[in-house]
């Protein structure tokens, strides 16, 4: 069923299919998610992004653990639908063609949520401008810039080339976006009969315009110096209005897009807390990120859903009533996916994982304040445990930014952990990090491990996925399992309440606590008292996954953001 968009849905990146990489982690699969349960749901909505031939990057890694990257090359054809509209947007002064791709996102009920993606390969473009769009997080400020102008300016063009005349929300999933709030203002100044915008038109922008802001560490809020914008741009405008559009001298795109949004949200409850903080002149709401349960349930969690719970798929709060799945059909169910990752695990990397070995996974993007060689902190403490309690083993994987010697530094040390308990643990690290991977891993383990430098998780989605598959958390007080953490009933916390964010006082207790909470607790749990364990796989299904999902969290935006209230 085709439903007449409403609301037009810009990120720069969305993960829409498997073998299509135009997204490159959390940010994009989130997107991916939320236009699935909107094409679930029928709701009138639009997607935009960006064409991205090159994708984000294929990760290779060597023993060491040095990463290199390749492009992700694609077929395009093979995916998208040409569409025939054409745009120019100006940058420098010059014309630069725009066309789009339409991907259309299909739901359980018929519902159909077209997406655009921008494409600049065009022959009447130069050379260089052939490729502004095709490397997802690429190049280098300028070449950010340039991919910023085209998925907002260029965004609303095509939207508006392609028939979408009478849209009444703008959502930027983050602020690579916030431009579409200048095209708005055109628009706005010239149906007022002027050629240029002023503060007239903010208020009538602000109406049309949602913002969710997902990050509270400052690389993650995109800014561009002056000379540089209005080098792209040619827009005085910038710096006639640059209380609109400025902070401390630079084009700020967060803060545009805070300043032309009547709504604004965080991505939990407590990283709104931390955005108030941060941005103390704007009111920030909370909606906590959500996953699509059917896509992130592995097929025998599926079919065992399918068998007990149905309507699970139609309303993910059906899965209430996992409390009362057979504990012989879940252990089963959950069997089934952890062979099928392990049988990648040792095909790929001849470990030797074996089925009946409780297995812990990690898998994030490689940066500092994930700390994702915390389990690492005491290698002798670590070799213990599993002589001393009960065996484990590790699966691991993750991507480092190609520009983040931080992260790159933290593989390498992963990998030299691995070489030196390679005789006490089973330790896996997997390459290329991706959406199948993902789905996997959140499927196939026992126990998921995220921790975070406290107060730097926003929201984090990877242990909601692994709640759908009945697999409980053992992570840090941060983000979402602030929420979703009841303590041995749906998963375990490592370490306290953020107190201390200072990650040289953090990180020793934190990794006691880790340790602590495998020795004397999940490892017992998981080999002398099974039924119980089981039972906190069922809670963790029946609490957080029928809370923490899209359907929720996108009631939340129609009820709030999309058709509520517009006042502040």
């Amino acid at each position: 069923m085709n439903v007449v968009p409403q609301i037009a849905y810009f990120s720069m990146e969305i993960a829409l299919e498997l073998e299509m990489p135009t997204y490159c982690g959390g940010l994009g699969l989130l997107a991916g998610d939320m236009l699935r349960a909107a094409a679930d749901g029928q709701l009138p909505l639009v997607g935009v992004s960006l064409l991205h031939r090159k994708g984000y990057f294929c990760q290779k890694l060597d023993q060491q653990g040095t990463q290199s990257e390749q492009p992700c090359e694609w077929t395009v054809e093979r995916f998208v639908k040409e569409c025939q509209a054409r745009v120019i947007v100006k940058i420098e002064d010059r014309a630069v063609h725009v066309r789009a791709w339409q991907y259309e996102v299909k739901g359980n009920k018929g519902g159909i949520v077209p997406v655009y993606l921008l494409d600049t390969d065009l022959p009447e473009n130069s050379e260089w401008d052939r490729h502004i769009t095709d490397q997802l997080y690429g190049g280098n400020e300028w070449y950010r810039l340039c991919q910023e102008i085209i998925l907002g300016i260029g965004g609303v063009r095509i939207l508006r080339a392609l028939g979408h005349d009478h849209l009444t929300r703008y959502h930027m999933n983050e602020g690579h976006a916030a431009l579409l709030a200048m095209e708005l203002l055109d628009e706005h100044a010239l149906e007022a009969g002027r050629q240029t915008f002023n503060h007239d038109d903010i208020e009538a922008v602000r109406r049309l315009c949602v913002f969710t802001t997902h990050t509270p560490v400052p690389a993650g809020h995109d800014k561009f110096p002056l000379h540089m914008v209005i080098s792209a741009l040619g827009r005085n405008e910038v710096i006639e209005m640059r209380e609109v559009f400025c902070c401390e001298g630079e084009l700020n795109m967060t803060y545009l897009a805070l300043n032309l949004s009547h709504y604004i949200n965080g991505v939990a409850k407590k990283h709104t807390e931390i955005s108030q903080r941060i941005f103390a002149g704007y009111k920030i709401h909370d909606i906590t990120n959500g996953v699509h349960a059917d896509t992130w349930a592995s097929p025998p969690i599926q079919r065992m859903f399918d068998r007990y719970i149905p309507g699970w798929r139609e309303d993910n709060f059906n899965l209430r009533h996992a409390l009362s799945l057979p504990a012989a059909d879940l252990w089963d169910a959950h069997a089934q996916a952890k062979n099928s990752l392990l049988d990648r695990v040792n095909f790929e990397t001849n470990s030797g994982m074996e089925a009946n070995v409780l297995t812990f996974g990690f898998a994030r993007r490689i940066a500092d304040y994930k700390r994702a060689d915390l389990i690492f902190h005491n290698i002798e403490r670590l070799r213990e445990i599993s002589q001393d309690t009960g065996p484990f083993q590790v699966v691991i994987s993750g991507k480092s930014h190609p520009g983040d010697p931080v992260g790159r530094e933290t593989i390498r040390k992963i990998f030299r952990s691995i070489k030196t308990l390679k005789n006490s643990i089973r330790i896996a690290y997997l390459n290329n990090y991706d959406w199948e991977l993902g789905r996997l891993m959140t499927g196939g383990v026992d126990v998921w491990l995220n921790t975070p430098l406290p107060p730097m998780e926003a929201s984090g989605t990877s242990g909601m996925k692994a709640a759908v598959n009945g697999v409980p958390s053992l992570s840090i007080l941060d983000g979402w399992w602030i929420e979703g953490c009841i303590e041995g009933t749906t998963g375990w916390a490592i370490g306290g309440a953020p107190k201390n964010e200072n990650p040289a006082q953090r990180t020793p207790a934190d990794a006691e606590s880790l340790y602590d909470k495998m020795e004397y607790i999940v490892i017992p749990l998981y080999y002398r008292e099974r039924e119980r364990f089981i039972d906190v796989m069922r809670h963790s299904i029946a609490l957080n996954a029928s809370f923490f999902n899209t359907q929720r969290m996108l009631l939340q935006y129609v009820l709030s953001a999309y058709f509520g209230n517009t006042e502040e």
